[in-house]
């Protein structure tokens, strides 16, 4: 199976989070929470879309495993991830120390399984 279409449906989900979450830290003057929203932004909407695209477009990488252990890694690492940059914003270090090094360590994971299935496997046409 393909998980383009996979990418494409959760990154939607983080799109709407991240203009729902800008909405409220506009009206609630809440501008702490920045980074949380750049990462949902950039990590959550932009990037999986990418994603999305460029397996939906090669359907031999979209195919491999490392697509989908990529998947999994990003998804579980990127709310880590977020959830860190929440605890920092509200001054408690001791949870987002951990939260940040697990989280930011398995997207980074995925970044590299797509580098290395994108080299692979994307060939010209």
């Amino acid at each position: 199976m393909n998980v383009g279409a996979r990418f494409l449906k959760v990154a939607v989900v983080y799109f709407l989070i991240g203009v729902v979450l800008g909405l409220a830290m506009g009206i609630a003057n809440a501008f702490q929470y920045t980074s949380a929203h750049a990462h949902i932004n950039l990590l959550g909407w932009a990037s999986l879309a990418l994603c999305g695209v460029i397996y939906t477009l090669y359907p031999e990488a979209g195919r491999a495993k490392l697509a989908v252990v990529q998947f999994w890694l990003h998804n579980v690492g990127l709310p880590v991830l977020v959830v860190s940059m929440l605890f920092f914003a509200n001054g408690m270090e001791a949870a987002g120390i951990p939260c940040a090094a697990i989280g930011g360590l398995l997207v980074i994971a995925s970044v590299i399984l797509l580098v290395v299935n994108v080299f692979a496997r994307v060939q010209p046409k």
